[in-house]
């Protein structure tokens, strides 16, 4: 790695050094474990929004793939410090990003073989946003608190909401114009 971004103190001993390596390297991986069981459930909304609309579908997808740089840098970065490797980084976070599109092929593949009633399709998305907003308000939202304090992550928190509430009306305008 790049002397400026060493994350290991230079005065540590082979020994510490590797072992601090083992450590950042596992941070990394079970990084990426838990967001590709995170992808997973977005996936099955990406799927599910699809079948209803094409437009709403594009929509949740692109919102997803925004939200998704940060995760992938969540993963990369550990690895890449630990190995020194960017393209190790650049697989690890990449394969952990998998959960979504498998997801979708998965369900695809499920659900070829029945027809799902539109009721049916949204009461899945809605089960679906329901478990997301839980763990947002449940986990994320209290952990923030902890780490940056209430009021920057009670702020922080709606603000990503009106952004990303901007971005799905933008896309939507978008799409109206698209045939």
């Amino acid at each position: 790695p790049h002397p400026h971004l060493h994350p290991f103190p230079h005065h540590a001993s082979a020994e510490e050094r590797r072992e601090a390596r083992k450590k950042v390297l596992m941070s990394g991986l079970i990084t990426a474990l838990g967001i590709a069981l995170h992808n997973f459930p977005e996936g099955v909304a990406v799927f599910l929004a699809s079948i209803k609309s094409h437009k709403i579908g594009v929509s949740l997808a692109v919102a997803i793939a925004m939200h998704n740089v940060p995760e992938g840098v969540a993963v990369a970065l550990p690895v890449y410090f630990a190995t020194g490797s960017r393209l190790k980084g650049l697989q690890y976070a990449f394969t952990s990003g998998l959960a979504e599109p498998a997801a979708v092929l998965v369900l695809g593949v499920v659900f070829k073989a029945f027809w799902l009633d539109q009721a049916v399709i949204d009461c899945l998305l809605a089960a679906v946003g329901g478990i997301m907003a839980f763990l947002a308000l449940h986990e994320l939202l209290p952990l923030a608190m902890e780490h940056a304090g209430r009021s920057p992550a009670v702020l922080a928190f709606f603000f990503g909401m009106a952004i990303m509430s901007l971005n799905l009306q933008l896309l939507a305008h978008w799409m109206e114009g698209v045939h």
